[in-house]
C-alpha cells in the first residue's frame, strides 16, 4: 500500500511545474527524501540558495498535491537550499548588483504566533541536563496557574515530548493545519508526532528551520496565554533562528551544578543576550540527590553553581529541582510528576518556578538591562 501511495505522490507532485527550469518538479529533480508512512507524506524541495522567497508558492503547491491523493492524511512539506559551486559563486559576486536587482529584501522579524500571548524558550547549552523534562513540568505548572499553554518541541532531531507526555497517535488535520494533541491541559505539538520513533531527521539546516516554521505557524494553536518552546541543545542554527525570528517574551536557562554544564549554560544565555531576549532566569536542575528510602540528600553533582553564576551574570535564580527517582519514573511513564504526583516535594518545586515565570510574564518581563557582549 505504502509504495503505490508513494507513486501516486510522485505523480501528483509531477503537476506541478518548477518555474525555474519549465519542467515539472520530480523531473527537475527538486523532490528529495519523499517518505510515506501510514498515510503520512514528507519530502522536502531542493532547491538554489537564493531562490527560497521566489519557491514558497511551489512548495505550498506541492504540498496541495500530494494532499489530495487518496489515502494520504498529513504532508509535510519543507524548502531546503544548496549553495552554488565555486565556479556559480564567483560569477555571482562578480555581478552581486545586477544578480540581486528587484529580488526581494529580508523583511522584519515575523509577528507573534496568532492567539499567543506570549512566548518562553526553555533552553540549555547542552544536552543532557534534563530541560525537556523541566520543560514539560514547567508548562504543566503554568496550566496550574490558570494559563491555557501550549507546549511546542522545537528539537528536531531528538524530540522528547511525545514521550514524556506519553502521546502516541497522530496529529488531525482540517487540510489547512495540524490541530496540536491536547493532554493534561496542555496543547502540544512536535515533529515526534508525525515520525515513527526509530525514523532519524536527516535533515540540513534550511529543511529543520522550514519544519520549525510549520510547526509554528501551520498549527491551530487557539487562544494561548503562554506557548513553552522546549529548544534543541546547544547555541546552533536553529536556536539562534528562533531567537532572531520569534518574537520570545523570555528565555528560561537550564543546568546542572556541574562546571562543565554551568560553561554551556553561560554560553546559551549570552546567545539570547546578545539577540535581546530577556533572560527571565536560571534553574539549577539536579540540585541535589534525594534518596527515595530514607530522604538523605546528597549533593553528587555539586551545588549552588547555577545560583553563583545567576549572580555573576545578573540575572534570577528560578529555583532548584531534585534529582530524585520519582521524576525519572513518572517521565519514563508519560505522566509527568506534576501530573501524577502533584502534592509531591518535586512537583512544588516546579509550581515554584512556574509562580515566578507567570509573575514575570504578568509584569511584562522586567528583565535587567542586557551587558555589552562580544565573540571572539
Amino acid at each position: 500500500m505504502s509504495l503505490e501511495l508513494h507513486r501516486q505522490v510522485l505523480e501528483s507532485l509531477a503537476s506541478i511545474t518548477d518555474p525555474l527550469s519549465g519542467r515539472d518538479v520530480v523531473k527537475a529533480g527538486l523532490i528529495t527524501g519523499l517518505a510515506v508512512h501510514d498515510g503520512h507524506v514528507s519530502f522536502a524541495l531542493e532547491i538554489p540558495h537564493d531562490a527560497a522567497p521566489r519557491m514558497e508558492k511551489v512548495r505550498a503547491a506541492c504540498a496541495e498535491a500530494a494532499r489530495k491523493v487518496p489515502g494520504v492524511k498529513q504532508v509535510t512539506a519543507v524548502l531546503t537550499a544548496h549553495r552554488p559551486s565555486p565556479q556559480q559563486g564567483s560569477r555571482a559576486a562578480l555581478s552581486r548588483e545586477a544578480a540581486t536587482e528587484g529580488a526581494p529584501r529580508p523583511g522584519p522579524a515575523p509577528a507573534g504566533i496568532p492567539g499567543v500571548r506570549s512566548i518562553i524558550a526553555v533552553a540549555s547549552g547542552k544536552g543532557g541536563v534534563g530541560k525537556s523534562t523541566l520543560a514539560v513540568n514547567l508548562a504543566l505548572g503554568l496550566v496550574a496557574q490558570g494559563l491555557s499553554v501550549g507546549l511546542l518541541d522545537a528539537d528536531i532531531y531528538g524530540p522528547s515530548v511525545p514521550h514524556l507526555l506519553g502521546i502516541s497517535q497522530k496529529p488531525h488535520s482540517d487540510g489547512k493545519k495540524l490541530h496540536p494533541i491536547e493532554r493534561y491541559g496542555l496543547k502540544a505539538m512536535s515533529i515526534g508526532f508525525l515520525v515513527d520513533i526509530d525514523t532519524p531527521m536527516i535533515w540540513r539546516g534550511p529543511m529543520v528551520m522550514s519544519a520549525l516554521t510549520q510547526l509554528m505557524n501551520d498549527v491551530a494553536w487557539g487562544e494561548l496565554d503562554v506557548m513553552v518552546i522546549d529548544m534543541p541543545p546547544g547555541t546552533g542554527d536553529a536556536q539562534l533562528t528562533i531567537a532572531q525570528r520569534v518574537p520570545l517574551a523570555g528565555a528560561v536557562i537550564v543546568s546542572t551544578p556541574q562546571d562543565i554544564a554551568l560553561i554551556d549554560a553561560r554560553k546559551g544565555l549570552a546567545m539570547f543576550r546578545k539577540t535581546q531576549v530577556p533572560i527571565l532566569g536560571i534553574i539549577e536542575n539536579m540540585s541535589r540527590y534525594i534518596c527515595p528510602e530514607c530522604g538523605h540528600e546528597a549533593h553528587i553533582f555539586g551545588h549552588g553553581g547555577a545560583r553563583e553564576t545567576a549572580a555573576m551574570l545578573d540575572c534570577d535564580m528560578l529555583g532548584e529541582v531534585p534529582l530524585h527517582l520519582s521524576i525519572r519514573e513518572t517521565s519514563d511513564a508519560g505522566r509527568p510528576v506534576m501530573v501524577s504526583m502533584p502534592e509531591s516535594r518535586e512537583a512544588e518545586a516546579f509550581r515554584a518556578i512556574a509562580r515566578k515565570v507567570a509573575d514575570k510574564l504578568a509584569a511584562g518581563s522586567q528583565a535587567k538591562p542586557a551587558p555589552a557582549i562580544r565573540f571572539v
